[in-house]
């Protein structure tokens, strides 16, 4: 992660001064943490009504809402899940009764979760707030990058006659336009208690609490790095989402240290690590871990609590930044092997400012037993698809996600439900998206990754549903999400306006298809002499082959970076652009013919003769506002069944333009064509006629409040 700028100033004094050895270790002490979860189970009872009366809540200044986002929902699987199992979804089923019944909610374009997000904190499109994809693309390099931060570049000072360096610049600011509807209801005196809220990291402040979630880094980086401490390790050490550090164990003891994050004040910028010492005691079955000051005990398949670790930056203690990380015994023997977690922000003592107001985040994680996770995507899908979790392991970790998102609804409810304020609640649950990507393959019997083995295992231990197989784990998946919705119907009166919505939907994704690849073979991406596209996967010649360094640009027209960009390489806005102004618009009405033209070749395949690609939107149709100059040429929206390979997302160029599906990505996925993954809104008001977008809600929030919207926001209130 970025360091924040209060490091570099107290890095300044201390290097410069060299007294390091008198700053103490900053820590917050606020002994009205100490009664935080004690106060809210004493002070958020409710009082009910006579027999069969919901709650009586408190009178309160503002109108009561509560909005529960649930991402990747979809609104066929939930009706069909709503029809298996009525007993099960009865929250649901109530909530369907009490207004329209499942309403299909029209997501963006492209349909990923920063992009439908920012629509719906907004209140206008892409090209008004402008993120894009996951991924953007520098002009100046065409390397890929991060859409939701920007910042300057950190520039770094050596001092002399040491390795250390003092960084100047760098830190990150919102890359989104528009200001968060929240803000607006701030400006208007209105409470919002927004809980894991996606894509609001940094955060905006509101009258009330803003805890950010989706995209939220890691203390270790951005998206956060597994580590597995292994006595038997894989060749492959290092994958962009962990690593394995190999170790020995002599006299039933390991040594050695826990990666953290990179020492921006060392030359090279090294990994600070902290001591982890494991004592082994086979007779007990049973590992002993000292880290942080503590002795934890772990037992083989367990998760151990969170444990609270520190990172020296500066000597003697001048400058530590605090973490927490949380462990699984993978084996004990005959093989030792450890999973370490992302390291997260430490919420009582994080570097950077993960929620508002700042001592928001510490009094969540008092309530909660001292830690949660801080880390945007908290469930860990790169140790899966890196063969470090199998699938019931990776659930598991889903579940610990799960039930926390739970206990962060319920004290958020309660709180909300005794403030006298009243106004907005939003409380955020993405367990159903990241596992859905994961699990998908298990209910779909063509895909070419199914394994029927696997799909009929017994799934009871994670679901707790008797006799389940993983070919269920996505009924199972929507199933977990009724206990919150009867949580917040139990703790809501009629006046209370309850919506559940959803920011896309899901589909299969069976094949991959690689944009530069076709690109290449159609002749709009041109190689430099001698360089060649990327060896088949498995062969062990192949290496990763980028647009950024294998490219001819002098000869390339169009190039793809991010899961639905194609941009074309454009004279004044590209390093090296040949496509003039004049000759944009035919280039881009060809390409989007021949994509929008191209089939599937798969015979004896259910997928044979299918369209790869349902429309490929131009940016001038799709978009309106000031942000659409940043945006690509080309919306890619690809059918259901495929996807843009993760290869060429990152700006690679594979062996082949289509392939399988096979291990180590998502399997289902939402990176497609807007009209084949619609989200889902349900709710107990009365809705508009029409279709409805996620726009349409943030304008029916601010209707609520009586608060205007902003110049740029597009969509009409549609509930009332």
């Amino acid at each position: 992660m970025t360091l924040p700028r209060w490091t570099a100033y107290v890095a300044l004094a201390v290097l410069l001064i060299m007294a390091v050895s008198g700053i103490p270790r900053r820590r917050p002490s606020d002994p009205s943490l100490e009664g935080a979860a004690r106060a809210a189970r004493t002070e958020s009872r409710t009082d009910t009504g006579a027999e069969g009366e919901g709650p009586r809540l408190p009178e309160a200044r503002h109108k009561r809402t509560v909005v529960l986002g649930i991402d990747g929902l979809d609104p066929d699987l939930l009706s069909a899940v709503m029809e298996r199992y009525p007993e099960r979804m009865a929250a649901f089923r109530r909530l369907a009764a009490a207004g329209q019944g499942v309403r299909r909610l029209g997501t963006s374009t492209p349909p990923q979760s920063p992009v439908a997000w920012s629509n719906f904190i907004t209140g206008r499109g892409p090209g008004g707030h402008g993120i894009f994809d996951f991924i953007h693309r520098d002009p100046a390099s065409y390397a890929p990058i991060g859409s939701t931060v920007t910042g300057a570049a950190a520039r770094s000072i050596g001092l002399p006659f040491t390795d250390y360096q003092l960084p100047r610049g760098g830190g990150v600011r919102s890359n989104r336009s528009g200001r968060a509807f929240w803000t607006l209801l701030k400006d208007a005196g209105v409470r919002a208690d927004l809980y894991r809220v996606p894509i609001a990291y940094p955060v905006e402040a509101s009258d009330g609490v803003v805890v950010p979630g989706m995209l939220t880094p890691a203390l270790d980086s951005p998206y956060g790095l597994y580590t597995v401490f292994a006595s038997d390790p894989p060749a492959n050490l290092e994958t962009s989402s962990g690593r394995t550090i190999p170790v020995r164990p002599r006299n039933n003891r390991v040594v050695t240290s826990l990666p953290g994050p990179q020492n921006a004040f060392r030359e090279g910028e090294p990994r600070v690590t902290t001591p982890l010492t494991v004592h082994l005691d086979e007779v007990n079955g049973v590992a002993i871990l000292e880290v942080g000051g503590e002795r934890i005990v772990a037992r083989p398949g367990q998760w151990t609590k969170w444990v609270h670790v520190s990172f020296e930056m500066l000597p003697a203690g001048a400058l530590s930044l605090a973490g927490i990380v949380r462990f699984q015994l993978k084996s004990l023997a005959p093989e030792f092997e450890l999973y370490a977690s992302p390291i997260n922000l430490d919420p009582l003592d994080p570097a950077d400012t993960i929620s508002a107001p700042a001592d928001a985040a510490a009094r969540l994680a008092k309530e909660l037993g001292g830690a949660y996770y801080t880390k945007g995507m908290p469930e860990d899908v790169g140790a899966l698809k890196d063969g470090v979790f199998d699938d019931a392991e990776f659930m598991q970790q889903v579940d610990l996600v799960h039930h926390e998102n739970g206990e962060v609804l319920a004290r958020a409810l309660d709180r909300w439900a005794q403030d006298p304020a009243g106004g907005l609640l939003f409380c955020y649950a993405g367990t159903v998206d990241l596992a859905g990507h994961m699990m998908w393959r298990h209910s779909d019997p063509v895909h070419p990754y199914f394994d029927p083995r696997l799909a009929a295992e017994n799934s009871s231990a994670w679901s707790g549903r008797a006799d389940s197989t993983w070919s269920e784990v996505l009924d199972d998946l929507y199933l977990q999400m009724d206990p919150l919705l009867a949580m917040i119907l139990e703790r809501v009166d009629d006046d209370t306006l309850v919506i559940v919505m959803s920011d896309h939907g899901f589909a299969p994704y069976r094949r991959k298809f690689s944009l530069n690849t076709w690109l290449l073979d159609t002749g709009y991406l041109v190689l430099k002499e001698g360089r060649t596209r990327e060896l088949p996967e498995g062969d062990p010649r192949r290496l990763d082959v980028y647009i950024m360094d294998a490219v001819d640009w002098s000869k390339t027209r169009a190039y793809g970076v991010g899961f639905n960009g194609l941009y074309l390489n454009r004279v004044g806005r590209e390093a090296e652009g040949i496509v003039t102004e004049s000759d944009a618009p035919a280039l881009v009405a060809e390409l989007a013919s021949k994509l929008e033209a191209l089939r599937d070749d798969a015979p004896g395949r259910p997928w044979n003769g299918a369209a790869v690609v349902l429309a490929a939107d131009r940016a001038s149709a799709v978009y309106r506002g000031a942000r659409v100059d940043d945006a690509p040429d080309l919306v890619v929206g690809y059918n259901a069944g495929y996807g843009n390979s993760d290869e060429s997302t990152q700006g690679r160029i594979p062996a082949a333009a289509l392939a399988d599906n096979l291990g180590g990505t998502f399997n289902g996925s939402h990176l497609m064509h807007p009209s084949v993954v619609e989200g889902v809104l349900l709710t107990n008001g009365r809705v508009a006629n029409g279709a409805l977008t996620l726009e349409d809600l943030t304008a029916t929030l601010l209707r609520r409040y009586g608060v205007a919207p902003e110049s740029g926001m597009t969509g009409r209130a549609v509930v009332e």
